[in-house]
């Protein structure tokens, strides 16, 4: 049955990508924020995994919903307020998906599939979740990458990338190395990989 219904969940959780008032200029375009990641992700998993499940497209589709509503500085600025940060965003995402799949005529079961994949639960066990993290990893590589340089001493940035790099699998790794970026990226990238 969700072979029918995703694409209905996907509208909606777009829908709600479409009211974040982040707003990113692409190609001279104003967009939502949230939208232009989730399309991102979107053509990431096409590339990464395409014949990815129904289950895995929403999941994917689903990653920052309404993320802009909970925003970092809410919680302390600190690494363990950081990671509190991230795990409750990610069960309340997990939540708000699931509800649009039921909403959507996903089973029981199916929805709660999509719920652990935006969970990322069983990171090492499950080849979805390991593609929702190598496709994570790949938008940041592309899309937030460059900014995270600006704003961090290159240590941190280095110590990120490389904790990026572990959690990919050798498909997203690959697919990693064929991003273009600038000179600076490249460099603090081989600087990541070759200690």
């Amino acid at each position: 049955m969700v072979a029918t219904n995703y694409e209905a969940a996907i509208s909606l959780i777009d829908e709600a990508h479409s009211q974040d008032p982040n707003i990113a200029i692409i190609d001279n375009v104003s967009i939502p924020y949230e939208l232009h990641y989730a399309r991102k992700m979107t053509h990431y998993l096409s590339l990464r995994a395409p014949s990815a499940s129904p289950i895995l497209k929403v999941a994917i589709r689903a990653q920052h919903l309404r993320r802009w509503e909970i925003p970092r500085s809410s919680y302390p600025m600190t690494r363990a307020g950081y990671l509190s940060w991230r795990a409750f965003l990610k069960k309340r995402q997990a939540s708000l998906a699931k509800a649009i799949c039921i909403g959507c005529g996903f089973g029981e079961e199916e929805a709660e599939g999509v719920a652990r994949l935006v969970r990322k639960e069983d990171l090492i066990g499950n080849e979805e979740t390991q593609v929702l993290e190598d496709v994570a990893c790949l938008v940041f590589l592309d899309d937030q990458f460059e900014r995270f340089g600006r704003e961090h001493d290159e240590e941190m940035i280095v110590r990120v990338l490389r904790k990026t790099w572990r959690k990919m699998s050798d498909g997203g790794r690959e697919l990693a190395l064929g991003i273009g970026m600038t000179g600076e990226c490249e460099r603090l990238i081989g600087k990541a990989l070759a200690e």
